[in-house]
């Protein structure tokens, strides 16, 4: 596994596209919303459109609003960073509080797919710190590099987390 980390994230909003699906769909040929909607966000040049984008953002894979856990169904958005919500465009807030953080490296498709095999092995390990299911997202940073954010539940660290 590439290299893992644990950071604090502050708040921030994001905008852009959305669906709901879930991993099973995603996985069946045919049924998969989330490679339709990349091709909508890049094809029509999003990146560049969406108003009130903060300078030097990244593009960001947001996974939120889950229904359960990693079977359920979830909200996956293709955004930017921006200062408020953007007219036109799905808008969220990332939460804040600590995530592990997991580099993907390579070619982008096959990186992203093998990192989120190791991240659902790596929470199903015993000792393994509780996922949040609250948002996680990905941060495409370079060609070849996405940095995984995965948010962890706080109550081990005497925080509880909010029901915003």
């Amino acid at each position: 596994m590439h290299d893992v980390k644990e950071t604090h994230v502050a708040v921030f909003r994001v905008s852009g596209l959305k669906v709901r699906t879930r991993n099973t769909d995603e996985s069946a040929p045919g049924r998969g919303k989330i490679g339709p909607m990349w091709g909508q966000f890049f094809g029509e040049g999003m990146y560049e459109k969406i108003p009130g984008k903060q300078v030097g953002s990244p593009v960001y894979g947001v996974y939120s609003a889950y229904e359960s856990d990693a079977d359920g169904l979830f909200d996956v958005s293709a955004a930017v960073a921006t200062d408020g919500p953007a007219p036109g465009f799905e808008s969220q807030v990332i939460q804040a509080g600590a995530y592990r953080v997991f580099e993907a490296r390579g070619a982008m498709r096959e990186a992203i797919i093998q990192t989120w095999q190791q991240i659902w092995s790596c929470f199903q390990q015993p000792g393994a710190p509780a996922r949040a299911y609250a948002t996680d997202f990905e941060a495409y940073v370079g060609d070849d590099l996405v940095l995984i954010h995965i948010g962890l539940l706080q109550e081990a660290a005497g925080v509880s987390r909010s029901s915003n």
